[in-house]
């Protein structure tokens, strides 16, 4: 185990459910566990938490009237264990108002309080577009076609402070066709009608494109070795995964190898995975004990 895992198991004085080269995953509630971690040690918190539903679901949700006063002393601890140049990036889907074709402000409610209550920074908003999810609500969308699907969730990139470690480098985007034949055949520096003063500098190949804050990743998964393990095993596969590209975008972009990433809301594990691909250390907590079992499904080669 690397060092900052061996910290926390001798201070909570328990064994982690399984370990790999990087991380380990512990099984419990994260209330408590956090309070083992130490102060400005997580350089990335990426977690996507049960979100505020009108309906129950089987992983636990609070309703949208709860989740942030729920959600609140989950946020001062990470605020605590962050590093100072450390960032919280935070997946939330939307909610509709019980029984009314319109939407619940629980994420952006949550966002205030965040930002004025406990003293988070809002370093940039994401939007996460799944162009696969279904057209639900089924009520407004199917039924009386009054709403379009919802297919995108909020995601809150928070900081410790103004200046969180980050490098777009790390994530850039190929090239578009058109933008590859711009660097091949030169373009000539002028102003645009929308007053955008396009230099020689517009002509450097920086090796890809910046990427936008909006991350177009489908959420697929259907014969993956996680899924196909779990149905091998005869195990529950969780039922609301993000997207590994989701985790991969932001691990990259965020930290640099050997940072610690931490999951308190772990579910199928797919950070951890990911943060192992990617050499960081990486902490995960779960309080369902079948999701922990089947999240080493991940792990298991084929």
């Amino acid at each position: 185990m690397k060092s900052k895992q061996i910290t926390l198991q001798q201070s909570i004085n328990l064994i982690p459910y399984y370990t790999q080269n990087y991380g380990a995953i512990y099984l419990g509630d994260t209330q408590e566990l956090i309070k083992c971690i130490e102060d400005s040690s997580i350089n990335l918190i990426l977690t996507s938490p049960p979100f505020a539903l009108t309906r129950k679901k089987e992983y636990g949700n609070e309703s949208a009237e709860k989740y942030i006063e729920w959600f609140l002393p989950f946020a001062y601890e990470f605020k605590r264990v962050l590093a100072d140049d450390g960032s919280f990036v935070l997946d939330l889907g939307g909610a509709y108002l019980p029984g009314n074709p319109v939407r619940s402000i629980y994420q952006y409610e949550l966002l205030v309080r965040l930002c004025k209550e406990i003293g988070f920074f809002l370093a940039q908003e994401f939007y996460h577009y799944n162009p696969a999810r279904l057209p639900t609500p089924a009520e407004w969308v199917t039924i009386r076609r009054i709403r379009v699907k919802d297919s995108v969730n909020v995601v809150w990139w928070l900081s410790k402070t103004p200046h969180p470690k980050a490098d777009n480098r790390k994530v850039l985007k190929p090239y578009s066709e058109s933008m590859k034949q711009l660097l091949k055949n030169g373009y000539k520096a002028k102003m645009r009608p929308s007053g955008h003063d396009i230099s020689e500098q517009f002509q450097k190949d920086n090796k890809g494109a910046i990427p936008p804050n909006l991350l177009e990743i489908a959420n697929t998964e259907s014969n993956s070795a996680y899924l196909r393990c779990c149905k091998l095993k005869g195990i529950q596969p969780h039922p609301a995964r993000f997207p590994q590209g989701f985790a991969e975008f932001f691990i990259k972009f965020l930290t640099d190898e050997g940072d610690t990433v931490l999951d308190p809301f772990a579910g199928s594990n797919t950070t951890g995975f990911v943060a192992e691909t990617l050499q960081r250390q990486w902490i995960s907590f779960e309080i369902n004990e079948d999701y922990v079992i089947g999240s080493r499904c991940r792990f298991v080669d084929e």
